[in-house]
């Protein structure tokens, strides 16, 4: 009996096999089509947003205060809507079709944008230069087709943002060492050209749009989404091309509401033998063990008599009964969490890099060694970016071979000591502002200043070149923690829910933007009336920036503890079996192929 129900299994096993092709993944080939269109994706987005406050105050005539509301929550909507579009990806369409159709999308949304600087009938007229003359408002057809151009962008974003990271890691084969090698070096390349895109962005594209022509400069992001558009779709025919299995969701809620029912049951004494073992066929998640973390959940898989099973051994009513492959799923969502919250913390000490970091180069002294030059304030964030685009490919190439001589690990270190080890070096960075923004002001303060700038206050005589070392940690910071983060994410989620993961790191990013803002409030409301004086007002030299500063490193010191604790809780994904490919054939002569 034993002999046959072997035999009945292994011709199971055949059968699979040949109904499932072998997947012919290539990676290096497929990625000049995939970060090819990543990279101008990016110029064109980044292109027109770096650049919109000027563009709605100058060329549309809005208020200061309602460009920044309307940008803040563009940029916000923007971030958030990933997750959606993640979830859309994921449960329905696919990664393929996601990001064509999303391609699509941006590229219209960025059209419809540079065609209102384009025809005069698709903006208010420009005001007159006589101080206290009126200005004319948009009409309601011209906000239309502005505020339509944004969603289209918002569109663009929920799609390629959550997925493209995803759709490139797929095209590596995660069972051999050179494609897990690739996926790593993927996620190192992407931020190398995500950065690369915002520093061509930030200086060449701005300048054409402010100083040469709005028409000309909102032109050419809409140019870079049409390249990326045909870059994308040029490389179809060698594409991993993997399947969505239907919401990852619906199965998770199922975990907690059958957990909830059967709360009063206790566990087996071997819950991992004794527990609901069914894997569904031709899934692309590994199958993972049973674990101890969040035992609770471990209730829903205890199996009762009143549960009934289907032929195929799955649980004819799955509202009463889930496997234990389902709970292990939602608990590898569940463990990112905390890791996800830390992680808030750090890009709020990030966005300071990127914020007060122009206020005050704004009152130092920015001559190019002591010529007539003036550095523009808002470049010196290129700094960050420089030290990425520089520090990743050393990263990638010589650190990492050499660190994996050394751990045997297919990173050099693991993902949680990389992103731990970035979240440290922003405490750094945040105690070395502390420590310049204080040498800046106590210069402004004593000694004669280099003139007046307006509506903010005296030039100190101190050279915005020290700027550059906490700007340069902040590179370095995002080089380990944000590509940690982004390719942990990826790793860590169940293989259906990528898409998911790439949007949890631009809705850490979104949350962290909120609570930036938050903080920046409740500061400047607190110390408004204080002794000290206000900490954050319009003249840096009248207020305490230092203290605000010290007060980021003392949150990223407590923030790097708890994350640490979180570190040693947490245990990585561990596979019962290897990842299974399910992919989307395409038909070519005398064979099939991917």
């Amino acid at each position: 009996m034993e002999m046959e129900m072997e035999e009945k299994q292994k011709d199971e096993q055949r059968v699979l096999q040949e109904e499932e092709p072998e997947v012919n993944y290539r990676g290096v080939k497929a990625m000049p089509f995939i970060i090819g269109n990543e990279t101008f994706e990016k110029l064109g987005a980044i292109g027109t947003i770096s650049n919109l406050l000027v563009y709605l105050t100058t060329v549309f005539n809005m208020k200061s205060i309602t460009a920044t509301t309307l940008l803040n929550v563009f940029n916000g909507t923007t971030n958030f809507s990933t997750l959606l579009g993640a979830f859309l990806c994921d449960t329905y369409f696919g990664r393929y079709k996601t990001l064509g159709f999303a391609s699509i999308a941006s590229f219209t949304g960025l059209l419809l944008i540079d065609l209102t600087a384009v025809f005069k009938g698709l903006h208010p007229p420009e005001c007159a230069s006589k101080e206290g003359s009126h200005c004319t408002s948009a009409t309601p057809l011209q906000w239309l087709f502005l505020l339509t151009g944004f969603a289209l962008m918002i569109v663009g974003a929920a799609g390629i943002r959550p997925c493209n990271l995803a759709f490139g890691a797929d095209q590596f084969n995660p069972k051999t060492e050179s494609g897990k090698r690739g996926i790593n070096s993927f996620f190192n390349w992407y931020f190398f050209t995500l950065t690369f895109a915002q520093m061509v962005s930030v200086t060449l594209v701005v300048y054409v749009q402010s100083d040469l022509s709005w028409s000309i400069g909102l032109a050419i992001p809409a140019i870079f989404m049409l390249i990326s558009c045909f870059l994308f779709f040029g490389g179809t025919k060698i594409y991993v091309i993997v399947k969505p299995e239907g919401s990852p969701f619906t199965s998770m809620v199922r975990v907690v509401v059958v957990a909830v029912k059967k709360r009063r049951l206790k566990l087996p004494e071997q819950p991992s033998l004794s527990l609901f073992n069914y894997t569904q066929p031709k899934s692309i998640n590994s199958s993972l063990p049973y674990s101890n973390q969040f035992r609770f959940l471990n209730k829903a898989a205890i199996v009762t008599p009143e549960d009934e099973m289907n032929p195929d051994g799955s649980a004819s009513d799955p509202w009463k009964l889930c496997s234990i492959q389902q709970v292990e799923e939602l608990k590898c969502v569940l463990k990112v969490v905390p890791i996800w919250t830390a992680a808030i913390t750090y890009s709020i000490a990030m966005t300071q890099q990127t914020q007060y970091v122009v206020f005050q180069a704004l009152q130092s002294d920015r001559r190019f060694f002591n010529s007539k030059f003036q550095i523009p304030a808002a470049s010196y964030t290129v700094f960050t970016m420089l030290t990425l685009v520089i520090f990743v490919p050393i990263y990638d190439r010589l650190i990492v071979p050499q660190l994996r001589r050394i751990t045997a690990k297919d990173g050099g270190i693991s993902l949680l000591q990389r992103i731990g080890f970035g979240i440290s070096l922003t405490v750094v960075a945040s105690l070395i502002s502390a420590l310049v923004e204080e040498k800046r002001r106590r210069l402004a303060l004593t000694k004669p200043t280099l003139g007046y700038e307006p509506h903010r206050g005296e030039i100190s005589s101190m050279s915005a070149f020290w700027l550059i070392p906490q700007l340069s940690l902040a590179g370095f910071a995002e080089s380990f923690t944000s590509i940690g983060l982004v390719e942990f994410y990826y790793k860590q989620f169940p293989e259906n829910m990528r898409s998911v993961a790439g949007a949890f790191f631009f809705c850490g990013m979104a949350a962290s933007s909120y609570l930036n803002g938050f903080l920046v409030t409740m500061i400047h409301r607190m110390t408004e009336g204080a002794g000290s004086g206000n900490w954050l007002p319009e003249d840096l030299n009248k207020g305490r920036l230092d203290y605000f500063y010290f007060l980021i490193t003392v949150m990223g010191v407590l923030n790097l503890g708890y994350f640490l604790m979180c570190s040693r809780w947490y245990r990585y994904k561990e596979s019962a079996g290897g990842p299974r490919a399910t992919v989307e054939m395409e038909k070519k002569p005398e064979k099939y192929a991917v």
